[in-house]
């Protein structure tokens, strides 16, 4: 459960967590995007047990490298890599969709407990807590029709819940290549519960 991967753009790396999803970080080249990681521990372990799991990793083992682009740079895991074309059995299916729905669960949470300005910065920059969470959640609606899921433009939160009801639903399944949807599920898990988890730890630390 320490597999790792290296997405490796022109000046960034990303470590990315193949078996926990969201646990991935970036930085200036490959030792310290793994050390970085690894500094994130604690935090992800917050999510990793709301989720009803056990996180207490060892060092990183990579077993992949795969070239990124200037979206890496920017700051977005935007490669498919190879190993995301594995089987996803049924337990792990469900085991990784619970550590989405425990990062929605926490990210309502911080966003609730937090400031609608927060501190301005290198981390975020202007944008502010009800601007993040709408950004949050129409980006969740753009990756959900790469998995085949497609709903309107939310109206309310019920329409939003409902997205995300059919969404774990359908990563909740085992899955066997070869892939028919823009992403394969172990990505679009990951990629997700990234996007969430990063702006968790973005509002707690601008806040």
């Amino acid at each position: 459960m320490t597999r790792v991967y290296l997405e490796i753009g022109p000046k960034k790396v990303f470590a990315c967590s193949l078996d926990w999803p969201g646990w991935c970080r970036i930085d200036k080249g490959e030792e310290a995007a793994l050390d970085r990681l690894m500094d994130y521990v604690p935090r992800y372990r917050v999510i990793a047990e709301r989720a009803g799991l056990a996180f207490d990793p060892g060092e990183p083992e990579v077993v992949a490298r795969v070239q990124g682009a200037g979206t890496t740079d920017f700051g977005v895991p935007y490669q498919v890599p190879g190993l995301d074309l594995e089987p996803l059995p049924g337990p792990e299916a469900e085991r990784q969709a619970a550590v989405v729905r425990a990062a929605w669960e926490s990210f309502g949470e911080t966003a609730a407990l937090s400031p609608e300005e927060l501190r301005k910065g290198p981390r975020g920059g202007g944008r502010d807590r009800s601007k993040i969470v709408a950004h949050v959640t129409e980006a969740e609606r753009s990756y959900a029709r790469n998995i085949g899921v497609r709903h309107k433009p939310f109206r309310s939160v019920a329409d939003r819940d409902a997205m995300r009801a059919e969404l774990i639903e359908v990563l909740s399944r085992p899955w066997e290549p070869p892939a028919t949807t823009a992403w394969p599920p172990r990505y679009a898990l990951r990629r997700i519960a990234w996007h969430v988890i990063d702006h968790i730890w973005e509002i707690e630390d601008r806040r």
